[in-house]
């Protein structure tokens, strides 16, 4: 009897063991199902959501509830929101859901229900990122021997100082108006070492080596100097050719507007003395030949015998020998 008993309680207590242990198992299958996975996207690229759906499955997104499902015998489109149409497919190979064509907006908690055999959520926080700028040295001061690196800011950019593998400052600003930048000031003592300035954020970096503005001795590099005092030579050369350009086309032109002006005034000087205007007779003048000293003029003088023989013509000569006779009173001109 004691031993009938005996194994009772022992069966009973095997039985609360085995329930204890079922139900720490079941409890911890379904923390780790809850658990949410933290990813990462990059901007106009895809990402897959790891959670292979054999036959049957659905892709929930937030608020919107299911965006996409798949079941046997399912052909054509999956997607659910218009949305995501295009960009939302089950990749035939890996079995994923797969977003592709990222945007900014495509963030936030996505859940993979898994239903191939019984029910199997898995969820996933995705945040998307754009590639990060790469880094400018906006400013080489030669005199301190400086230089300023900066970055376009995004979201979680941070901009870090190396010389070598080591870094020297880090900066980053949650104030995404605002563009992060660090000043460096290069020693004497570390000149021959190599500096770099890399911009980076979760899913991308960039790097750029910065230059020397200065020699060891602290003084401007020769290359520099080389460099500035070539260019401002180059720099006068080309304003003093441009200064010769436009003061020979000045000359030129205003040559051709004087040419041009003596030549308009020669015109008009030989127009002036070479026009001959005649001198008609009227119906009621008559020929007067009761002078006795025109008439001793016109017989001396050649000129006048042509005009005797042919009184229509008129010549320069004719018209300023009978102005001088007028002038003198050899001639009655009325």
């Amino acid at each position: 009897m004691n031993h009938l008993f005996r194994w009772r309680r022992l069966a009973r207590l095997m039985f609360m063991l085995l329930y204890f242990v079922i139900n720490v198992l079941c409890a911890s299958q379904q923390t780790v199902q809850s658990e949410t996975q933290q990813v990462k996207g990059i901007m106009g690229q895809s990402f897959s959501f790891q959670e292979r759906v054999i036959k049957t499955g659905n892709l929930l997104y937030g608020e919107l509830g299911s965006i996409a499902n798949v079941y046997p015998d399912k052909e054509g489109k999956i997607t659910l929101e218009k949305r995501f149409e295009n960009r939302l497919r089950l990749n035939n190979v890996t079995r994923y859901f797969t977003l592709s064509a990222l945007q900014i907006d495509d963030a936030g908690v996505y859940t993979v229900e898994n239903t191939d055999e019984g029910k199997k959520t898995t969820k996933f926080e995705l945040t998307v990122y754009n590639v990060v700028s790469k880094p400018q040295v906006t400013e080489c001061d030669s005199s301190s021997c400086s230089v300023v690196c900066s970055v376009d800011n995004e979201k979680e950019v941070t901009l870090t100082l190396y010389r070598g593998e080591e870094i020297l400052n880090q900066t980053s600003s949650p104030d995404l108006t605002t563009n992060p930048s660090l000043h460096l000031e290069v020693e004497g003592k570390n000149y021959n070492s190599t500096y770099s300035c890399v911009a980076s954020n979760p899913v991308s970096n960039e790097t750029v080596l910065v230059p020397k503005c200065c020699s060891e001795d602290g003084h401007p590099n020769d290359a520099d100097s080389d460099g500035m005092t070539l260019g401002m030579v180059i720099s006068v050369i080309c304003v003093l050719v441009a200064s010769g350009l436009v003061g020979l086309a000045i000359y030129l032109r205003k040559r051709g507007n004087e040419h041009s002006q003596d030549s308009s005034e020669r015109v008009q000087v030989d127009i002036e003395y070479a026009t001959i205007i005649p001198k008609k007779r009227t119906d009621n003048q008559e020929e007067r030949t009761d002078i006795p000293e025109l008439e001793s003029h016109r017989t001396d003088i050649p000129e006048l015998e042509s005009r005797r023989d042919n009184p229509n013509l008129t010549s320069v000569y004719d018209t300023l020998l009978l102005h001088r006779m007028a002038a003198s009173g050899d001639v009655d001109t009325a």
